[in-house]
């Protein structure tokens, strides 16, 4: 029983964090970051570590929306106005507590 109890605890925890990362591949945002490497950006772990202890989720998600560039080299990041705001929070907020 006590398996099965902590199982289920660790389901719970594991699938938001799958969820987040089926939407970033819903979105395309994989064909630029990944979780723990550069490549064309940065690796979202490298995001929150720059960014942790920092209130700066708002100012993520505006960036992500509107696009940006310089924060982590020449490599200008595209706006991404088609995907709803309540999936850029997602996105942000799982991101985020990668730190």
């Amino acid at each position: 029983m006590k398996v099965l109890v902590l199982a289920l605890v660790g389901a719970a925890f594991a699938l938001p964090a799958q969820a987040d990362e089926a939407l970033a591949k819903k979105h395309n945002c994989l064909a630029c970051h990944t979780v723990d490497k550069k490549t064309v950006g940065p690796a979202y772990r490298d995001i929150a570590k720059k960014y942790k202890g920092q209130n700066v989720a708002a100012t993520l998600q505006q960036k992500v929306k509107k696009g940006g560039q310089g924060v982590w080299g020449p490599i200008p990041m595209p706006p991404n106005a088609a995907v709803p705001d309540a999936d850029i929070k997602t996105l942000v907020d799982w991101i985020l507590k990668m730190g």
